[in-house]
């Protein structure tokens, strides 16, 4: 079953949000916001005639559509520049230089804490509010600030005793913080937390003196000041509106809510996981799973949570619940494990987590019959791939398989890594990848070729494996490798020398000259994954996975290798005083460049240990 383009049409609620627009893969090919879903989703499905050339182009290639329900247009203008960052869909334009929306912050910092406008958000003390869309809106609430509460506007810091107070100064626009004069900083740390209550949304005393200004200004005819009045209420609401696509300081958090359905053959449900990436909201994914008549949604989640994490290589250190489940506190220490750092599960009751939760439960109400066809095309897909993946390596019908697949990664042949993950059926499997350092080498030290390095990993792979060891023990229905026929023909020699039976089938993941997925290669014969879409997108999938996982250990290998070299071999420098050095001047050339007094400074360091550093990097 098909995901069904006229039905789903006629789902779409008449509400602001983000749409994403995908192709018979999957893969989203646009993401775009709207006002009114409704009415701006059909626009793409009208006769070719009423429609511009990009939008044709566009519309031929839609397979399904998705949405997110949010509150107001601004909250779906974020997140769809949020999603448009993260998949760079093909019809969207994207800005190169990846600007994003603007943010107010608090220069806590200073002794007169300032209001700026930035686009960047640092580790410096400082406040930060937004993202804001309207940046008009924001310019203006800047200058209502900045004039309410008569704060300070430059920059400097240290004024000399003579120095001589400028415009804003002589006007009244701010209090002469350059002089003499100038407010105590008790006094002003009043004020800038008055303009951070006003910035959390708590605007009534701000607003209720701007509407009595505007009307004092109405009644004595002074209109331009009350339409001035006027404008800047309007844009307190607009910057002050919440934002709960974004969550500044909230870390990465996962929201899980679940679903029960009576829909199709037997009683199944659904778990929608919402992610929250660095404070911002981007994305979901939906999952299905087969549930017991009767089981309740506390007893689903708690399921849910032990078996999705087990197989994710990045665990949110918060995930966000609608209602407090059994064995809490024992599922939190399985995942604080697993995470090898602290999980919290948690269910808010108030602020910005609490908001967030809501419109993530507003979402699944208008997309529930949507959520259930994009699971029933996914599924189709996934079948589909898996079959022709079975037919390649010559195996019969049956169920999932677990796909393991292979690379190698070096520079020059220096600090060779292999990597293996694992895919079961089409699903990645993190808890199962592996990381390989190459021991065989030649005279100079280098590994000696991409062949003799797949041979070893696998071999150490299998071996394991055949002799019982956990996490190696269960075997693979088909091995991957990253290459051709000569990679093909090595692996096939590991798996025949240690008597693997039955035989493990290895195919071949070759590319072409533009170093996209081309076929897979079996023997001495290759299959053109151009005449088979789900395959090849599952292929691709799989050799992008395992090329970056790869790419990341042989950076870390090589990352660690240099800095050893460097300072490890300095008498007196030990593990605590390199990581002190490190911290601190963030690399090797800027400790380079130091003197003995500043390097006596570091913490942990004293003054024999800094001259021997700066005497080292003096030879």
């Amino acid at each position: 079953m098909s995901f069904d383009i006229q039905e789903n049409l006629k789902r779409l609620p008449a509400k602001p949000g983000v749409y994403l627009h995908k192709n018979s893969f999957g893969d989203v090919i646009y993401v775009g916001k709207a006002v009114s879903l409704k009415s701006r989703v059909r626009q793409y499905f009208a006769t070719p005639e009423s429609l511009d050339a990009k939008t044709q182009a566009l519309s031929k290639h839609i397979a399904e559509f998705e949405y997110i329900v949010t509150d107001t247009e601004a909250e779906a203008l974020i997140l769809e520049n949020t999603l448009i960052k993260k998949y760079m869909p093909r019809y969207n334009i994207n800005l190169i230089d990846d600007k994003t929306y603007p943010y107010l912050k608090i220069t806590y910092a200073d002794p007169y804490p300032r209001l700026v406008k930035t686009r960047v958000l640092a580790n410096d003390g400082s406040k930060y509010f937004g993202p804001y869309a309207d940046v008009g809106s924001l310019n203006r609430m800047i200058e209502l600030l900045n004039d309410s509460y008569h704060l300070k506007r430059c920059s400097r810091r240290d004024f000399p005793k003579d120095w001589r107070p400028c415009l804003n100064g002589f006007i009244g626009a701010c209090d002469r913080y350059c002089a003499e004069d100038a407010p105590s900083p008790k006094e002003y740390a009043e004020r800038i937390k008055e303009v951070s209550e006003f910035l959390k949304g708590r605007d009534k005393q701000l607003s209720a003196t701007l509407k009595k200004r505007m009307n004092e200004a109405a009644e004595t005819m002074d209109y331009e000041t009350a339409a001035k009045c006027r404008d800047l209420i309007e844009a307190a609401k607009i910057v002050t509106e919440r934002q709960k696509v974004e969550l500044l300081s909230s870390g990465n958090i996962d929201i899980c809510l679940a679903t029960r359905s009576d829909a199709g053959e037997g009683r199944h449900a659904r778990v929608t996981v919402f992610f929250v990436r660095d404070g911002r909201l981007t994305g979901r994914e939906i999952h299905h799973l087969d549930a017991e008549e009767g089981a309740s949604k506390k007893e689903i989640i708690a399921a849910f949570l032990k078996q999705f994490y087990a197989n994710q290589t990045m665990i949110p250190k918060e995930i966000i619940l609608e209602e407090k489940i059994e064995d809490a506190a024992a599922i939190e220490k399985y995942l604080t494990e697993a995470a090898e750092r602290g999980v919290k599960l948690a269910v808010p009751e108030r602020g910005d987590k609490k908001a967030l939760l809501a419109l993530a439960q507003k979402d699944i109400q208008e997309t529930g019959a949507l959520a259930e066809d994009l699971l029933t095309a996914k599924k189709v897909r996934e079948e589909a791939a898996a079959e022709a993946l079975r037919r390649a390596a010559g195996l019969p019908a049956g169920g999932p398989l677990r796909l393991e697949a292979y690379d190698i990664s070096h520079t020059g042949g220096e600090d060779s890594v292999g990597a293996m993950v694992v895919f079961r059926g089409t699903e990645k499997s993190g808890k199962d990848y592996r990381r390989f350092k190459i021991r065989t080498t030649d005279d100079s030290g280098k590994s000696k070729d991409d062949y003799a390095s797949m041979q070893e990993v696998l071999y150490r792979r299998l071996k394991r494996g055949l002799a019982g060891d956990k996490g190696f023990e269960e075997l693979p229905d088909v091995i991957l490798v990253d290459g051709g026929k000569g990679h093909v023909t090595a692996a096939e020699q590991i798996v025949s020398a240690l008597g693997v039976d039955p035989p493990i089938p290895v195919l071949g993941m070759v590319k072409d000259e533009k170093h996209r997925t081309r076929g897979l290669v079996s023997g001495d014969t290759e299959l053109d994954l151009t005449q088979n879409p789900e395959l090849f997108h599952l292929t691709g999938a799989i050799q992008e996975e395992v090329h970056r996982f790869a790419v990341d250990y042989h950076r870390g290998v090589r990352g660690k290798k240099v800095t050893k070299s460097e300072l490890d071999e300095i008498p007196g420098i030990g593990e605590k005083r390199r990581r002190a050095l490190l911290l601190k001047y963030g690399g090797i050339e800027a400790i380079r460049t130091a003197t003995a007094e500043e390097l006596t400074a570091v913490p942990g360091m004293n003054r024999a240990a800094a001259e021997a550093v700066a005497a080292w990097f003096l030879k």
